[in-house]
């Protein structure tokens, strides 16, 4: 366990990082008695800053939600990070590379919430009563921590969350069956990567709800109005200078991006 003048340290390095566009060492090298819960206290440290400087939180996103994505990170739930307003991009914007470190994009689905989910019993149906109603999302998420990183980095890092665009159509929470929406992620466009929804826990609605279960120990809800990503249905696609990313979600229509 880190001192809290550690963790403040550590805050201070994230900032720096993702102001100059540089990656920092690895935490888990440099603090090697960091555990899971000072990585969580680091991301909301960073967040409170950013709150203070006039950013507002909006949401939080959910990640590492595939027991192949969690074995690989020798975890065994889920991890969770802040979505704050200087973070929404819109839907076919031009994307400055050179604001990111090593930028890369996932395709997601995002649940906007219509009232207050609490726990610690939240379950798929308390989620989706609570939801207003859920749109296509890509992710831009960016390391601010170099490799090799372990997961108390990734925490640390805020999931490595860095940009969201929101597009397509949005739907009723019941409307459509959503494990069944699927996602085809093109650079340029050819196919990089594809899945479905259902990767997400077996269902994308469980993001929802292990996050709400989670951030409950802390104090915190999920508010009417806030954005919640719930993870990832497809591995990451790299994103270059000059590439254009779109994300295809078949009926509920589609997203796209450029980096410039």
């Amino acid at each position: 366990m880190l001192s809290e003048a550690d963790r403040k340290k550590c805050a201070d390095i994230l900032v720096n990082a993702q102001k100059e566009r540089k990656q920092a060492t690895p935490f888990s090298q440099t603090f090697p008695g960091i555990e899971i819960e000072d990585s969580y206290a680091i991301s909301a440290e960073v967040c409170q800053r950013k709150i203070a400087a006039g950013a507002k939180l909006i949401g939080h996103k959910v990640g590492l939600t595939s027991k192949a994505m969690q074995r690989s990170s020798m975890i065994d739930e889920p991890d969770y990070g802040y979505i704050l307003d200087d973070q929404m991009i819109g839907d076919g914007a031009k994307v400055k590379h050179a604001d990111y470190c090593k930028p890369r994009v996932e395709v997601e689905l995002a649940f906007v919430m219509g009232k207050r989910l609490e726990g610690p019993n939240v379950g798929l149906a308390e989620v989706l009563r609570a939801t207003e109603y859920v749109i296509p999302a890509i992710e831009i998420v960016d390391a601010r921590i170099a490799d090799p990183r372990k997961i108390v980095d990734t925490v640390a890092d805020n999931g490595a969350a860095a940009g969201i665009a929101l597009g397509g159509r949005p739907v009723g929470p019941m409307d459509v069956d959503l494990r069944w929406v699927g996602g085809i992620m093109y650079r340029n466009s050819e196919i990089e990567e594809t899945g479905l929804a259902a990767g997400v826990l077996g269902h994308p609605a469980l993001g929802v709800a292990w996050l709400a279960n989670k951030i409950c120990t802390y104090g915190h809800a999920l508010e009417p109005g806030h954005i919640v990503l719930a993870g990832s249905f497809t591995r990451v696609v790299f994103a270059q200078k000059g590439d254009t990313l779109h994300a295809d979600f078949g009926p509920l229509g589609g997203i796209a991006i450029q980096f410039v």
